[in-house]
């Protein structure tokens, strides 16, 4: 690497960050999650916005990778987290409920997803036509529980009883769909792929050893009074090992992240959560943005043509109705009334961050075509900016919380 490259890219991490804070900062302003401002940020150094040529001088070709290396890592760091927070106690006393809106959250989605892309899969499915229907169906039923839960900290409701619902059913829908998206992946690098079968080994390896080890360097951590930093080298070197082990089994690193957060013991961590975890999250808050500055780079809807723009027309349509219906009908079955029911609707439609991070999987594994990604993500942002609005609308109000930030590793979205 030159000088020359080392200079260049010192100067786009600086204009990338500058321009995330920035427009994470004003999106923040108008009623918005910040990955909304994140993204238009990306989109403004897009060939469809600033031409080929000026996408380049803004983010040379040699320098993407590095930063698209950063954002990894700040992506790994966010994944581990939400493993972490994704605690089965969190449904204590709302098992009933979240289940049901859950349920028709993620279910009506997800059919209505795979009928939508079935028909679109000769012309958006760059390799196997099944795996594209799949995931499809999948990104359709997200719900971005961390976007959601800036929403709620910003509404007010995130002790509210609607707001606790609207969480716990999003946490079990982003598990299913990690899950959903896990299985989509295998399948489709499956074949040829040896490395698939040894995954039930690395489950096995992260429930059976890596928990109870990582129990036990805890406790003896805290028996001998030590700074609990010093964790630290270790969790970051087991992070990376495990995102490294699911990448060479075939599936993404965020998966190997997500797992080494939930195998996390967490009736021996104590203070572990304030004075470690915390700078875990420090970590993410100042990398992720990244991530989604460069996703918003990738999105180009310049060469659409009027089918394109109808499809995309459609993608908005069903995701807005399938999401929203059925959650209401969830939240309806399960004995909820219309006044509860349809802020928990609008809500749950709530995608942000959590697509946004599917959609670029998707398109690094070959599950969907470039086309089809900037459709997505026009829809992920569509569906995240229309939420603070209909909230007004049902008599919800907003209140924007520039000097405060929400609870730890939620703060992320």
């Amino acid at each position: 690497m030159t000088g020359s490259t080392v200079a260049d890219f010192f100067l786009a991490l600086s204009l990338v960050l500058g321009a995330a804070h920035f427009f994470g900062g004003l999106a923040r302003r108008v009623g918005q999650p910040a990955v909304v401002g994140e993204i238009c940020a990306g989109l403004l150094a897009s060939p469809m916005v600033i031409t080929t040529a000026g996408a380049e001088a803004v983010l040379p070709v040699e320098v993407k990778p590095l930063l698209g290396a950063l954002a990894n890592v700040g992506l790994a760091t966010f994944m581990f987290l939400i493993g972490y927070e994704l605690d089965g106690g969190f449904l204590r006393d709302r098992r009933g409920a979240a289940l049901g809106v859950a349920a028709g959250s993620v279910v009506v989605p997800l059919a209505a997803g795979v009928a939508l892309a079935v028909p679109l899969a000769d012309t958006y499915a760059p390799g196997h036509h099944t795996a594209f229907v799949l995931f499809v169906g999948v990104a359709m039923s997200v719900t971005a529980f961390p976007v959601l839960a800036r929403i709620l900290a910003d509404c007010g409701l995130n002790r509210h009883s609607v707001g606790s619902l609207a969480l716990a059913s999003a946490a079990i829908g982003d598990l299913v769909a990690w899950i959903g998206l896990a299985g989509v992946v295998a399948y489709a690098s499956a074949f040829g792929q040896w490395q698939m079968a040894l995954l039930p080994v690395y489950l096995v390896l992260m429930i059976a050893v890596v928990r109870p080890v990582l129990g036990a360097v805890v406790r003896r951590v805290q028996d001998r009074d030590r700074p609990l930093e010093r964790l630290i080298p270790l969790l970051v070197a087991g992070l990376m090992l495990s995102c490294a082990a699911t990448e060479w089994l075939g599936i993404h690193f965020i998966f190997g992240a997500f797992a080494f957060g939930a195998v996390m013991p967490r009736n021996v961590l104590g203070t572990l959560r304030t004075q470690v975890m915390r700078q875990m999250e420090q970590v993410g808050h100042i990398l992720l943005p990244l991530y989604f500055v460069v996703a918003g780079t990738k999105v180009d809807l310049s060469s659409f043509t009027p089918a394109s723009v109808l499809t995309l027309i459609a993608v908005i349509g069903v995701a807005v109705l399938s999401k929203a219906g059925g959650a209401y009908v969830g939240a309806r079955l399960s004995g909820l009334a219309h006044s509860v029911a349809m802020p928990i609707a609008v809500l749950m439609n709530t995608r942000g961050l959590t697509e946004i991070v599917i959609l670029a999987v998707a398109l690094e594994k070959g599950l969907i075509d470039q086309s089809f990604y900037s459709m997505m993500v026009v829809m992920a942002v569509v569906t995240t900016a229309m939420t603070g609005p209909l909230l007004r609308l049902l008599g919800v109000h907003l209140r924007p919380t520039m000097g405060s930030r929400p609870a730890p590793c939620l703060e992320l979205g």
